[in-house]
């Protein structure tokens, strides 16, 4: 998708497709889930009468407070694992400067893509019995961005070589951080389109899709430079949709009866 496909899209009016019909007694998880996109995307489902939500947080102070602020907003409490109908992944973060998170790897390619393709596998098992067990169809949501199309992510990408991609990518001095964010997230799409090959649909009964909630008003940038937080400041005044909009699109992917199996989707819509 071309960025100015993006811009457009970003006006777009989208709709709400849950409500108690698609989400009573449903079981899900949702990581990164304390503020932003995952808040909202938990506020929904619980609103629409979701049997239990995880709230899969790093803080967990963090994680309580988003807990309080749904039960607020949705009026409801004691939401109650014996299925699990989803696994939203939802956690990332954006950083310029460059840290290492514990075995070395940097913190960005560790949280946006190693964790989280990592926490979907290792939930497959269980999505697939539940698939089984119960005759329904659980869905692994990875969110991505459009930002991973970037010509600059493609030139980072490439500096990864053709071996170990990750050990490509984890060298400071070859790596600019100002792309880094879009770089993972190029990294994730590919990653995601690698697992839904792995694990059949045929198979597993378990659809793994990705979703790009375009450009949203969110404290992804809160840990960057004050420049980068400006310039992120007023992209989100120009174009950015609210959270609650954004994570509009999260519940598409969620819920969408047509075949997503390692597909792209954004704006409420499948893209390929």
């Amino acid at each position: 998708m071309s960025l100015k496909k993006v811009f457009i899209e970003q006006y777009a009016k989208l709709p709400v497709l849950v409500d108690s019909s698609t989400c009573h007694d449903k079981v899900y998880i949702v990581t990164g889930s304390n503020n932003g996109l995952g808040l909202e995307t938990a506020r929904h489902l619980v609103r629409s009468s979701a049997s239990r939500i995880i709230l899969a947080v790093r803080n967990v102070t963090a994680g309580e407070k988003a807990k309080a602020d749904i039960e607020r907003t949705t009026g409801k409490k004691g939401v109650q694992l014996d299925r699990l109908d989803g696994l939203v992944e939802n956690a990332g973060i954006m950083l310029d400067t460059w840290t290492t998170a514990e075995g070395g790897m940097e913190t960005t390619m560790v949280v946006n893509v190693i964790s989280t393709l990592f926490l979907g596998v290792l939930l497959m098992p269980k999505l697939a019995d539940s698939a089984k067990k119960y005759n329904i169809t659980p869905r692994i949501v990875f969110l991505v961005s459009a930002l991973g199309f970037t010509a600059e992510a493609q030139k980072e990408f490439a500096k990864g070589g053709k071996s170990n991609i990750f050990e490509g990518l984890n060298n400071p001095k070859e790596q600019n951080m100002d792309q880094r964010y879009s770089l993972t997230k190029l990294v994730e799409m590919y990653a995601v389109r690698a697992v839904a090959e792995q694990f059949p649909f045929k198979k597993t009964r378990v659809i793994i899709n990705m979703n790009a909630p375009g450009i949203c008003s969110t404290g992804l940038a809160r840990e960057t430079r004050t420049l980068v937080r400006a310039a992120q400041g007023v992209i989100r005044i120009v174009f950015a949709r609210s959270a609650e909009e954004g994570s509009r699109t999260t519940i598409h992917a969620l819920v969408e009866q047509e075949p997503t199996h390692g597909k792209h989707l954004s704006g409420c819509k499948i893209k390929e």
